[in-house]
């Protein structure tokens, strides 16, 4: 009975010795972690780094050709249609050609005229009237001659009474008449067109050839060709159509060499560089990538819309034909890039005015560590002093309530 009394006693003290190291162990795994802010970490680590930014942007050809028409008209045939490539010198489009042969020949009648016309101002007259001028001449020279004839033979007999004073005044009459008429006629002959009447004759023939070296022109341009090597991209006009002067009758363009028109807002432009790289997705083929490189960044800002933006001008390095003008596109420029750098993630860094810092881990505690930065992106930056490999640093904390600071106690979240 005693023995059993006292292995009682025994495992009622050992009840009691255990429950005093549980409580012990619970106040002091409490006195531990007292004022302990849970948080996030992360690892100092060598990474490479690129720092982007993206925009829309339209697709355009390097080297199109865009077929107006030269003149109203009718499209007479078509020869091509979209996605057709043409070589240099193909036959795309004919225009009915009529109304041009009409206004050749009327050219052609102007241009004649203005030639008599400017000849008989040049010859003072047309050979007709030069003719009809030589026999006015010769008869009104020999009308002089006779009226001279007549006066002396009328003076002489005057002189033996047996002429009147007014017959030799008559004769002198018919004298002052025919000298007045030969003058006259001298006169037209060497004079009968002034200097403007000259110039005028000339112009009108150089209006008349004018107008048919561009009735020339157009009849040439009824026949459009293609002048280089390309693909059709665009024909907005039917066989049979008429269309004005000026119209556009179709587009081709050598769609291996193309450009995208990107439009940067204001706040990036100084982050853009000739030679930069880009990559350039379309959403209508989403699982291709085009790259290609700022071959001119933004001189100017205009508006775009509701956007004040910086025009740029990407040469597509590796297009083949599979990316089509006009199409609008997403480009995603690399404005800077490092390798194998030390980084951390962006939620890590803090701003304090011009000063950029992290919290370090040290010993349970947070350290508040000056760094100076490089590249930055949208999930890390680059840090070129103040860490080293392997430093642990906070990130935030896990509760709302609580902010980090120097010489925080932490317990890091696994």
């Amino acid at each position: 009975m005693p023995a059993n009394e006292k292995t009682h006693r025994n495992s009622y003290v050992i009840w009691i010795a255990a429950a005093v190291v549980l409580v012990a162990a619970i106040l002091f795994i409490r006195w531990k972690t007292k004022d302990r802010v849970v948080v996030r970490s992360s690892t100092v680590s060598r990474q490479s780094l690129e720092s982007s930014t993206s925009t829309n942007g339209k697709v355009e050809p390097i080297h199109e050709y865009q077929a107006h028409a030269a003149f109203p008209g009718v499209v007479k045939r078509l020869y091509v249609q979209v996605g057709d490539k043409v070589p240099s010198g193909a036959l795309l489009v004919t225009m009915d050609d009529t109304d041009i042969r009409s206004r050749l020949a009327g050219a052609a009648v102007s241009i004649s005229t203005a030639k008599i016309g400017l000849d008989a101002t040049q010859h003072n007259g047309t050979q007709e009237e030069r003719l009809a001028l030589t026999s006015d001449f010769d008869r009104a020279k020999s009308q002089k001659q006779q009226a001279t004839s007549d006066l002396a033979a009328m003076q002489q007999l005057q002189q033996k009474g047996a002429a009147s004073a007014a017959e030799v005044a008559a004769a002198q009459q018919r004298l002052q008449t025919a000298t007045s008429t030969l003058d006259g006629l001298q006169a037209r002959s060497e004079r009968r067109y002034s200097p403007s009447e000259l110039e005028r004759a000339r112009q009108q023939l150089a209006n008349a050839q004018a107008d048919q070296a561009a009735a020339e022109r157009s009849y040439a341009a009824a026949n459009i060709r293609a002048p280089f090597a390309g693909t059709v991209y665009s024909v907005p006009v039917a066989e049979y159509d008429y269309v004005p002067a000026g119209e556009d009758l179709l587009d081709i363009a050598d769609l291996n060499q193309i450009q995208v028109r990107a439009y940067f807002d204001e706040p990036e432009i100084g982050k853009l560089a000739v030679g930069q790289k880009v990559k350039i997705v379309w959403d209508a083929k989403p699982l291709k990538t085009w790259h290609g490189h700022i071959d001119q960044v933004p001189s100017t800002v205009i508006t775009y819309g509701t956007r004040n933006v910086g025009e740029c001008l990407i040469t597509v390095d590796d297009a083949q034909g599979d990316l089509l003008p006009n199409t609008n596109v997403t480009v995603t420029v690399t404005t800077s890039q490092s390798s194998n750098v030390l980084s951390v993630p962006r939620e890590a860094l803090h701003t304090d005015g011009p000063r950029d810092y992290v919290y370090r881990i040290v010993n349970g505690k947070l350290v508040r560590t000056a760094v100076q930065i490089g590249v930055v992106n949208l999930t890390r930056v680059e840090i070129t002093s103040g860490l080293n490999d392997k430093d642990v640093i906070a990130l935030s904390s896990t509760s709302s309530n609580s902010d980090l600071s120097n010489g925080l106690r932490v317990k890091i979240v696994e």
